[in-house]
C-alpha cells in the first residue's frame, strides 16, 4: 500500500483499538474509551471510503468527515489525559500521531479543493 494517509490512519486505528482494550481492562473506563474507539477508528474507515469516491465532491466529503473524526479523537485523548486515565508519556505519542493525521488530511483537503 503506497497511500500514506490510508496506512497511517489504519495503523492509528490499531493503536486506538489497543488503547481501548487497555482502558477497559486496566482502568475499568468504558464511557470515554468507547467514544475514543468510535472516532479513532472512523478516521481510517472514512479515508478508505474516500478511495472509492464517486466524485471529487464525494472524496472531499469523506476526507472532511475523517478530519472531523481526527479532531474529535484528539479531544478524547486530551480528556483521558486530563482525567488521569492516560499518563503523559502514553498520551504524547498517540496524540502526536493524531495531530500528524490531522495535518495530512488538512493538506489533502486543501489541494483537493483547488
Amino acid at each position: 500500500m503506497d497511500n500514506i494517509i490510508e496506512e497511517k490512519s489504519f495503523d492509528f486505528a490499531v493503536s486506538i483499538v489497543n488503547l481501548y482494550k487497555y482502558l477497559c481492562d486496566s482502568k475499568k473506563e468504558y464511557v470515554l474509551s468507547k467514544q475514543l474507539l468510535r472516532s479513532g477508528t472512523s478516521i481510517g474507515a472514512n479515508v478508505a471510503e474516500a478511495q472509492q469516491a464517486q466524485s471529487k465532491a464525494d472524496f472531499v466529503s469523506k476526507m472532511s468527515i475523517a478530519l472531523k473524526e481526527a479532531t474529535e479523537t484528539k479531544y478524547w485523548l486530551r480528556l483521558l489525559n486530563a482525567t488521569n486515565f492516560l499518563n503523559e508519556p502514553d498520551t504524547k505519542t498517540i496524540l502526536a500521531d493524531c495531530v500528524e493525521i490531522e495535518k495530512i488530511l488538512t493538506s489533502i483537503l486543501k489541494s483537493s479543493k483547488e
